[in-house]
């Protein structure tokens, strides 16, 4: 029963880690990135030591390669003054010498073609967890603008969902606008076929009649011919027998 309990409460937890690292992939990357700093200064410090060793085989290899000189040079000189006996334990010190010359420079070799695998792959491990940290910060960056757009269009297409909805506030206001505007133009047109306009005709045929007269007059009295003119509209004739009358007069007393 504990085992089961502690399993379920690994569960949430991990499923609330997860949960935590998916809206914060930033620190998540930035906590990779000190892992990496981590790993390549302790990589380094067993490269330096490894160094270190190879420098040890190189001073070694140094100090053989002179003592086998300065060996040769006794050897030879020994075995030139006749003193065989010294020269050939020269000899046998100069084989032990050459020996571990030998032995030492294997190893040096060895090292040093380590240390220069160790620095090849430390180079190409760090490269390739730089490119990946490049890789993942641009896909962080695409993923928020992404996102952000995401949210702004469904932001859009909810507003539009909204606005062209049947309950709208804008759509009811065009309704009202749209019925008032109706009613208004109803009424004026109600009211425009109201108006009388026989009097309005009237007036204005007896207005038109006065101004010919006076015009008449004028002319007469100024002696000027008038040029007969085509009536634009026919006026009623209920005021030409008082005008036609009076213009006849006028005329016979001239005359």
């Amino acid at each position: 029963m504990l085992g089961r309990i502690a399993n379920l409460l690994k569960a949430f937890l991990n499923m609330f880690i997860g949960s935590v690292e998916r809206q914060n992939p930033e620190a998540l990357l930035e906590l990779e990135k000190e892992n990496l700093r981590k790993q390549i200064s302790s990589f380094n410090q067993g490269l330096a030591s490894h160094a270190a060793l190879a420098e040890r085989l190189m001073g070694q290899v140094r100090k053989l390669e002179s003592d086998q000189n300065d060996l040769k040079a006794k050897t030879s000189a020994l075995l030139k003054s006749g003193n065989r006996t010294a020269a050939a334990q020269y000899a046998l010190r100069l084989q032990t010498v050459e020996r571990e010359l030998a032995e030492n420079r294997t190893q040096l070799e060895q090292a040093e073609r380590t240390y220069n695998d160790m620095i090849k792959a430390r180079d190409v491990a760090i490269s390739t967890a730089r490119a990946k940290i490049e890789n993942l910060r641009g896909a962080i960056a695409d993923m928020r603008m992404k996102s952000a757009m995401a949210e702004m269009h469904e932001m859009a297409a909810g507003m539009i969902g909204e606005i062209g909805g049947s309950g709208d506030t804008l759509n009811r206001l065009h309704e009202m606008v749209e019925e008032e505007r109706q009613k208004a133009a109803g009424r004026a047109r109600v009211a425009k076929d109201s108006i009388d306009m026989t009097e309005i005709n009237l007036k204005e045929a007896e207005m038109n009649a006065l101004a010919d007269q006076a015009l008449a007059d004028f002319a007469a009295r100024e002696g000027l011919a008038l040029e007969s003119a085509q009536p634009s509209q026919a006026a009623p004739r209920m005021m030409g027998s008082a005008g036609e009358t009076r213009a006849a007069e006028g005329t016979a007393e001239k005359s």
